[in-house]
């Protein structure tokens, strides 16, 4: 049972950071998820836990995948909030378009969150993107084509670039995966 608290206390506080970057009250997600405010107090107090179905609703509430919510890796209790091994980064998205993020940071309750960032060959972001955030990335391998508040600029390996809540797009139009680690703050995932 020890080592399922790390586990539950992670997911409870996940879940609060995530609904209150999105400016949403227990209420809001209570209601949308057709549940009782207690509930989900007692979920993000991890006093509860809740069902795949209920984190499910969760994740679509809080506009996230689903594997944000159940994909917290059994860390050692001494290491639990403070290192994230290679082997155990969360992964985030659906990779649809081409990327692959991991989660670098513990968990999502600081005023940031670190992302490892891959951009498969010959791959774009559909849609221009432009959230209430400030992002600094910087570029460990590949390159990759920014479009920032319409200003064009490619990154390569060293370079690192800023992104405050601006409109932006990025693509990988070359032939080698694109690396790149980003801060986000505050964190959307």
């Amino acid at each position: 049972m020890t080592s399922q608290a790390p586990q539950t206390a992670t997911l409870g506080a996940d879940i609060r950071a995530l609904r209150k970057t999105r400016g949403l009250t227990l209420t809001d997600i209570a209601g949308m998820l057709d549940k009782s405010v207690g509930w989900l107090s007692q979920v993000e107090r991890d006093l509860s836990e809740p069902s795949i179905s209920d984190l499910r609703q969760l994740a679509n509430c809080l506009g996230v995948p689903m594997s944000m919510l159940f994909a917290h890796s059994g860390a050692p209790a001494d290491e639990h909030g403070y290192i994230v091994r290679a082997g155990s980064r969360r992964p985030m998205g659906s990779g649809e378009e081409g990327l692959i993020e991991e989660l670098l940071s513990p968990d999502l309750t600081d005023d940031f969150e670190m992302v490892h960032s891959t951009f498969r060959p010959q791959s774009k972001m559909q849609d221009p993107a432009d959230r209430p955030t400030q992002e600094v990335g910087y570029m460990i391998s590949g390159r990759l084509d920014l479009l920032i508040d319409g200003r064009a600029f490619t990154v390569g390996p060293g370079d690192s670039f800023r992104i405050k809540h601006q409109p932006y797009q990025w693509a990988n139009p070359y032939d080698e995966p694109a690396v790149a680690v980003w801060v986000i703050a505050p964190p959307v995932y």
